[in-house]
């Protein structure tokens, strides 16, 4: 078992989501930034897709009241723990975590995995829905699994800070704005807004102005939509993001660069391209 003595700003338990049930209306949600929990997974042997900790700015404290081995991977703390590298908790061990000094979401993987109980075959907390385990508070148990991996990794290397250039391919709806619309996109830069969180980021910049009137009837969003509110400014969505929507989506980020979305924070800058390679 793991006590949360403090969750930081918001946490969550996230695995990989509840992909293929779109078409019942439930998100898929899971780990905003995907490759990250995997890695810390690899680190302690466990299975890519176990359940870890999503630490939204760090600033964590959790017991051990049994001993474990643990891994993080994502937002580099300034302080707490080493990431990318698998370490030792003893039972009865405290590990106090810092902020990130860049990036905003944090990976914890415990060998085992988080064992929470799973809801539609998931144990991802979904805030948009409310599906799954309530996000963490002081006094929540989390419980862990037993370790059916070997740990055979020492050091993943982390990677260095990546352009907040987010790569587009137009469309569906890229004809419902003027034809100047999408090289404003483009031309950019965009400041993320304090209102970001798991279901997207939103942005403040320059006005995507519409050609159409009105309003789309709802249809199917995919995770990387950049959906248009009336407002004019983008809303890239992430992870809990909802099923349909009725604003029009003039591109989709690809899903290379999902990870840099669910990195973004508040008061970043942020750009667009639609140039297929790496910007």
């Amino acid at each position: 078992m793991i006590e949360v003595l403090a969750p930081g700003p918001y946490a969550t338990v996230q695995d990989l989501g509840r992909p293929g049930l779109a078409h019942l209306g439930v998100p898929c949600s899971g780990a905003a930034d995907a490759p990250s929990l995997r890695l810390a997974n690899r680190l302690v042997g466990n299975a890519e897709g176990l359940a870890g900790i999503e630490l939204t700015f760090g600033m964590a404290r959790l017991r051990f009241l049994d001993a474990a081995w643990v891994a993080l991977a994502g937002a580099p703390l300034a302080s707490g723990a080493d990431m990318g590298v698998p370490f030792w908790v003893p039972a009865g061990g405290e590990l106090r975590l810092g902020a990130p000094v860049r990036g905003l979401r944090t990976y914890l993987a415990v060998r085992g995995g988080i064992a929470v109980e799973p809801v539609l075959g998931s144990r991802s907390t979904d805030s948009l829905s409310g599906l799954g385990p309530e996000p963490l508070r002081a006094g929540t148990l989390l419980p862990v699994g037993p370790p059916e991996g070997v740990i055979s990794v020492d050091l993943a290397p982390m990677p260095g800070p990546r352009p907040a250039v987010l790569r587009v391919l137009p469309g569906p709806r890229d004809d419902w704005f003027v034809p100047e619309a999408l090289a404003a996109l483009c031309g950019g830069p965009y400041t993320v807004t304090q209102d970001s969180n798991r279901v997207g980021v939103r942005l403040s910049g320059p006005e995507l102005a519409r050609a159409k009137e009105g309003e789309l009837p709802s249809e199917g969003m995919v995770t990387g939509a950049v959906q248009v509110p009336p407002s004019g400014q983008p809303i890239v969505f992430l992870a809990d993001h909802p099923p349909t929507g009725g604003y029009p989506v003039i591109g989709v980020v690809r899903g290379a660069d999902l990870p840099v979305a669910a990195q973004l924070r508040p008061g970043d800058e942020v750009r667009f391209s639609t140039r297929p390679g790496r910007a």
